[in-house]
């Protein structure tokens, strides 16, 4: 491949790895997603104490 071939596929990976990166973080920081990843987040605290012998 010549050199401006080169440059241009870095170019197209470049522009796909950050615009992977903005989806992931509006996937992650969208407000319709707030409530599963908190419920995500405490349901380890949620079964404090269960299977424990007394």
């Amino acid at each position: 491949m010549t050199p401006l071939h080169d440059g241009l596929l870095q170019g197209l990976i470049t522009v796909l790895a950050f615009t992977s990166f903005v989806g992931i973080c509006y996937y992650a920081y969208s407000p319709s997603r707030r409530k599963a990843f908190e419920v995500a987040a405490n349901s380890p605290l949620a079964d404090e104490g269960k299977g424990e012998p007394s």
